[in-house]
């Protein structure tokens, strides 16, 4: 995979992980690049109420502002339980699990072929897994200093 495909897939997974911290559910990410001229990707998520759809949004932002992409166009209707973020070749719909029944996107996009998010949210192998870092980090912190009677004794002067 090259160039602008690269891209719009490395995106998915900076926006995958950022709704997978904040507890976002039933996270799908679904390839529509043969279906649609808008977009490559839609990514849906599911908020247990406005207000987690709201931090849902917050944190994507965030995500997408550090990678350097831009935003395109959002739609927040206040308490409409649908928030869609356009990142140009990644769409990312969140909804509240009674909106998510009602709309039923994943049904409108039968024909595109569903990514793995568990692959998606993996470490880059070429990094420690997560706990191997942290047990790391908190080795080096436990590690005792040494002990004012270990230094050496200072030499007199005569």
């Amino acid at each position: 995979m090259k160039g602008k495909a690269a891209d719009s897939l490395n995106l998915v997974k900076i926006c995958c992980r950022a709704l997978d911290e904040k507890k976002a559910g039933d996270l799908r990410v679904l390839d529509v690049s043969e279906q649609s001229s808008i977009t490559d990707y839609l990514v849906l998520a599911t908020g247990t109420s406005d207000p987690h759809l709201r931090a849902l949004r917050v944190e994507l932002e965030k995500a997408i502002d550090a990678s350097g992409q831009r935003i395109i166009g959002m739609e927040t209707a206040q308490e409409s339980g649908w928030i869609v973020v356009d990142v140009f070749d990644v769409m990312i719909h969140l909804f509240t699990g009674e909106n998510r029944e009602k709309y039923a996107l994943e049904n409108l996009w039968k024909d595109a072929v569903e990514v793995s998010v568990p692959k998606l949210l993996q470490e880059p192998k070429t990094s420690a897994p997560k706990a191997a870092r942290s047990a790391k980090k908190s080795a080096k912190r436990s590690t005792p200093k040494k002990s004012p009677a270990a230094k050496r004794p200072k030499k007199k002067s005569s």
